[in-house]
């Protein structure tokens, strides 16, 4: 289980149930997944499997959290995680998915620099992980305004990303 946080616009609170519509809603544009899900993907597959992933747990403190504006009406805007990288570890991995409306507006760097801080200051955290699709040039640009540096490639999730490292690994 994850805490609540918070950053200048947002509030990131657990991943619930109650969040599922506003995945599926997300995650059924074709652009929002296409550096996360494979061509098999099938929304109703996701739709049934989704309540599983949510209700997993991780370890203390890691999880994911929705993304959500802190005015109202507290729209929502996506996610952040915070795991052991393909769920097993031992590196923990961060990673990011918005709603196409809130593409552009700084909310996934907003969101992941609250989640490295929370994952250093209370976790301990020195290195965490970030795979990105070589060509997702948006998470590229988060993962560098977080001070995240590539350091070759890393077959995960049954493809292969570029991976990137904060802390002491960065280079």
């Amino acid at each position: 289980m994850v805490p609540d946080l918070e950053s200048e616009r947002m509030i990131l609170r657990q991943r619930t149930l109650d969040d599922v519509d506003d995945f599926v809603a997300m995650d059924a544009d074709s652009e929002v997944r296409q550096f996360v899900f494979g061509a098999d993907f099938s929304l109703d597959h996701h739709r049934a499997k989704l309540p599983e992933r949510i209700v997993r747990d991780f370890g203390p403190g890691l999880g994911h959290w929705t993304m959500r504006l802190k005015d109202a009406p507290h729209p929502f805007l996506g996610m952040v995680l915070l795991i052991p990288l393909e769920e097993k570890g031992p590196e923990i991995e961060i990673g990011w998915r918005l709603s196409k409306s809130a593409w552009g507006r700084g909310y996934a760097s907003e969101a992941a620099r609250a989640v490295l801080t929370y994952a250093r200051s209370t976790l301990g955290l020195s290195s965490i992980v970030a795979l990105i699709h070589p060509d997702n040039a948006r998470s590229i640009a988060v993962a560098t305004k977080l001070g995240m540096g590539r350091s070759g490639r890393r077959a995960a999730y049954g493809t292969e990303f570029d991976l990137y490292l904060t802390g002491e690994n960065a280079p």
